[in-house]
């Protein structure tokens, strides 16, 4: 047996392993909300479903694709690096430089926070404020 057609089998096997394993030990404990509809880090409450959500989720996006771009143009310089010397790890630590300082940047200008308009306290506002018009009938 060849150590590729070995490998198959042991990460196939390993991988039914761990997927068993996990059934079996995990905790299952489902209730309504875990099975709502979650779209896009909004829940739908009624009248709710088609509002717009701010241009913030597309920044995680971008910010998601450049460093996964980092990494793609990385992978070149790991597979040659006996043949890159000094003068490849300059450029790739001059490369990983300027996007670690992009962003830097983005988290000094708080690009990446996420300011949610639902919230527990808005609800619990916004029943108190429905009991104190009730009663105040």
């Amino acid at each position: 047996m060849s150590s590729v057609t070995f490998l198959f089998i042991f990460v196939s096997i390993l991988t039914i392993v761990f997927l068993a394993l996990n059934f079996l030990l995990a905790p299952h404990n489902p209730y309504q909300e875990k099975y709502s509809i979650f779209e896009c880090g909004f829940h739908s409450f009624l009248g709710q479903n088609r509002t717009q959500f701010g241009v913030k989720f597309f920044i995680f996006a971008l910010v998601y694709l450049i460093l996964d771009l980092e990494i793609l143009l990385i992978y070149p310089f790991g597979l040659s690096g006996y043949e890159n010397g000094v003068y490849g790890l300059l450029i790739v630590l001059i490369f990983t430089a300027i996007v670690t300082a992009g962003f830097v940047f983005e988290l000094g200008k708080n690009a990446l926070k996420i300011d949610s308009r639902q919230s527990n306290n808005f609800f619990y506002k916004s029943n108190k404020f429905i009991h104190t018009f009730i009663e105040s009938k």
